[in-house]
This record gives structure tokens, C-alpha cells and sequence, in this order.
């Protein structure tokens, strides 16, 4: 084997291999982030109950209802 085609193959090779392990260290990483998203909805669900609760538990809610409703009774 030519001294070309010996430097050709092992550069493949070596190109190969560092694909390899750079796909099976993302899919690793990846795998490691299973529970994240489910913490992030949880705590997305969390913020969207707390607004929910202090639009509902306070006059806000209320005050917001008239401003809609002043500026819908403008319109029509």
C-alpha cells in the first residue's frame, strides 16, 4: 500500500471515529435531560395558576372586565 493511500485511510478512519463518539456523547447528553422538560411544564403550569389566582382573588379581574368592556361598547 502506497504511503498516500495509508495516510488517506487513516484520516478516514480517524474522521469516522470522531464522528462516532461525537453522536453517541450528544444522545448521552440528551438522554441525561429526560426529567428537565417535565420541570419546566411543571413550573410553567405553576406561574400560569398563580396569575390565574391573583386575577380571580382580587379586583383585578374585575377592573380588567371593565376596561374590556368600555372599550368594546366604543367600537360598537
Amino acid at each position: 500500500m502506497s504511503d498516500l493511500m495509508l495516510k488517506k485511510a487513516v484520516a478516514a478512519k480517524v474522521r469516522v471515529n470522531g464522528w462516532r463518539n461525537t453522536t453517541v456523547e450528544a444522545m448521552q447528553r440528551r438522554a441525561a435531560d429526560k426529567g428537565q422538560t417535565a420541570v419546566e411544564y411543571l413550573g410553567i403550569i405553576a406561574v400560569v395558576v398563580a396569575i390565574v389566582l391573583a386575577v380571580t382573588g382580587t379586583s383585578i379581574g374585575s377592573t380588567i372586565l371593565e376596561k374590556i368592556m368600555a372599550q368594546i361598547n366604543k367600537i360598537v
